[in-house]
């Protein structure tokens, strides 16, 4: 299959370089206070080929381009209530810095999900994320209902999130096969993974990514 992997959450030092040799092609950093994965100190140099993503949940323009300076981000993940206009803002501030970043929008979904909210964003952000609907921004460990994106109607890629983990390994196999049998295999960008594959918050079990990674993409 080809899909990408991100792995969200991450802040340890020895544990980052453990989970950088797995190779993902996203490691998210969460720079939203109100998390137990929160971010403040120094991240060390991580393979060139390793996407870093700052996650953020209502920060301003300065926060989020000061963060995208200091820690040298490719991507950045809009994990609160942003606008069109605020993203559409902050790629422009971006393209003017001479840096090319990522916008990833967070939607959040339960039980159904209005793809209208969609189309505001079409053409300004670069990827979605779907993530479960829960008490918080993120890492809730629970899955919403992946039968609400059999009727994706946008043509902006996105990463499927929200409780995803070992067990996960044959639904989303049969979700990339349906997305395949339609031609917009595409669209399915990629895998979002967080709590599922920890220890304690922060800290990922590189064995089970491990085994995980091999599952999903052999």
């Amino acid at each position: 299959m080809n899909l990408k992997l991100k792995v969200c959450g991450m802040r340890e030092a020895e544990n980052i370089k453990a989970i950088s040799g797995l190779k993902p092609d996203y490691l998210g950093l969460i720079f939203f206070e109100g998390s137990s994965r929160h971010v403040s100190g120094e991240i060390q140099e991580l393979d060139k080929e390793i996407k870093r993503t700052g996650v953020f949940v209502n920060a301003s323009e300065e926060d989020i381009l000061e963060k995208v300076q200091k820690y040298a981000l490719s991507a950045v993940q809009l994990h609160g209530e942003e606008s069109p206009k605020f993203c559409k803002d902050l790629k422009s501030r971006f393209s003017e810095a001479g840096k090319k970043v990522e916008i990833i929008k967070v939607f959040s979904i339960k039980d159904d999900f209005d793809f209208q909210k969609l189309k505001a964003f079409e053409g300004i952000a670069d990827l979605y994320l779907f993530d479960t609907k829960g008490k918080n921004r993120g890492g809730n460990g629970i899955a919403f209902n992946w039968n609400v994106l059999l009727d994706y109607p946008s043509s902006t890629p996105f990463f499927l999130s929200g409780g995803i983990g070992p067990e996960e390994t044959e639904a989303i196999k049969e979700l990339y096969t349906t997305f395949q049998k339609r031609q917009k295999e595409h669209l399915f960008y990629g895998i979002d993974v967080n709590s599922k594959f920890e220890t304690a918050p922060g800290l990922k079990d590189p064995e089970a990514l491990r085994s995980f990674k091999k599952q999903l993409f052999k």
